[in-house]
């Protein structure tokens, strides 16, 4: 499960830069970078302040997160045959429309 490389990539959909989004979760962007490359594993309360943030829920970001190595062996045929979809799902449920949200909480 890559967590940080979900934020990153739900981050960049809704058009937020890395300042903006460590700024708002009261983070130092060396953190939140070394968390979207991976260097650190973001604690629950890192993610559910990004997810407040972001304002999407957690299951989001774990639907994002997951990869094949996450799946069994003897799932993998389900798991390469529906994930894609779920993600792809998860991922329209993430819009650039929300940035207007984020920007609202901060006011």
């Amino acid at each position: 499960m890559n967590i940080g490389a979900a934020i990153k990539s739900i981050r960049k959909k809704m058009g937020i830069t890395q300042y903006e989004l460590a700024e708002k979760c009261d983070l130092s962007q060396t953190s939140l970078s070394q968390i979207e490359t991976g260097l650190k594993r973001p604690s629950q309360r890192t993610i559910t302040k990004v997810c407040s943030v972001l304002d999407i829920p957690e299951s989001i970001i774990y639907i994002v997160a997951m990869q094949e190595s996450d799946v069994p062996a003897s799932k993998r045929g389900v798991y390469d045959l529906v994930y894609p979809s779920i993600k792809s799902l998860a991922l329209q449920m993430v819009s650039a429309e929300h940035m207007d949200l984020v920007t609202e909480k901060e006011k």
